[in-house]
């Protein structure tokens, strides 16, 4: 990815340089954006910057020349756990703390990764040459079912399902806090937060995001819930638990500070895929099991 540009500063007010780059580049990451800096990508005023805290001001003029590394994806011999496949697709249960695909920061061990070491050219093209196969996406520290296009029309018909609402995907979340209501919806826009561009918040003008829910077991101080995803936006459970006021059990980025066990990641588990398979149209339905470490938090809990 590169970037060359100029650009003029409108700013009532004296700002950080890469605050205020973090809010013009909605592509950019602010981590990506200091590396950039770092690496003397920034001249204000015809004068290289290498500083991310220097402040800019109205007037100042911008030029960018962003450069950075061309991804590529490698097969390497990872296990996977594969739950359904075929000459089609596969269905493959991710396990937490699988990145899906290649990234700054995640070049090596992706799920991307080991679906190239495992299937080989039996693999869709993908939305680019660093996702092949990947019709949508889990997170990280997320684990679960995510189906894998094994050709091009496959991929174009499974993404075509999870567009239109066809394909339906089931979570199940440890959430902090005792839930009242025993279902509902929550249809709130998703867009990146201002204050952090690595985050998701609930903002007016960002992008439609639904989630429905419903309460499959109340603990003391917890709640099992299963959520089930109409829309398919970046963080969109883990953010609208957060805005329901019962953020995910584990979520280091939108759970509470203080956690009361020892966990890797959030306690969020794609359990369930519904799908029809994309050359026979049969209506197919795919579960696994929690992982042991979401068992062994929900047998320490005391129901009510």
């Amino acid at each position: 990815m590169e970037l060359q540009t100029s650009h003029v500063v409108e700013s009532e007010n004296k700002v950080r340089l890469d605050v205020y780059l973090a809010e013009l580049l909605s592509d950019w990451s602010r981590s990506q954006i200091k590396l950039q800096i770092d690496a003397g990508g920034v001249e204000i005023n015809k004068k290289t910057i290498k500083k991310a805290g220097f402040l800019i001001k109205d007037g100042d003029e911008i030029s960018l020349n962003f450069k950075t590394e061309e991804l590529s994806a490698k097969p390497e011999d990872i296990p996977l756990d594969i739950v359904y496949e075929d000459a089609q697709m596969a269905v493959i249960n991710k396990p937490q703390g699988m990145v899906v695909h290649p990234a700054p920061g995640s070049k090596n061990h992706t799920l991307v990764n080991a679906l190239l070491f495992h299937f080989g050219k039996e693999i869709s093209d993908g939305s680019n040459k660093i996702r092949p196969g990947i019709v949508h996406r889990i997170d990280k520290d997320t684990s679960g079912l995510l189906v894998v296009a094994k050709n091009n029309v496959a991929h174009d018909n499974l993404a075509k399902q999870i567009g239109e609402h066809s394909a339906f995907r089931h979570y199940l979340a440890l959430v902090e806090g005792v839930i009242k209501e025993d279902s509902g919806t929550i249809d709130q826009p998703l867009a990146r937060d201002p204050s952090d561009r690595k985050k998701f918040a609930v903002i007016s003008g960002g992008k439609r995001a639904i989630t429905h829910y419903s309460v499959v077991q109340r603990y003391e101080a917890n709640t099992l819930v299963e959520f089930v995803l109409e829309t398919g936006r970046t963080h969109q459970i883990r953010v609208h638990s957060k805005f329901m006021g019962h953020p995910i059990v584990g979520d280091k980025t939108y759970g509470f500070a203080k956690q009361k066990f020892n966990l890797n990641g959030q306690l969020l588990h794609a359990y369930k895929l519904e799908l029809n398979h994309p050359t026979t149209n049969e209506r197919m339905t795919f579960e696994c099991p929690l992982p042991s470490y979401f068992e062994s938090v929900l047998k320490k809990l005391k129901k009510i």
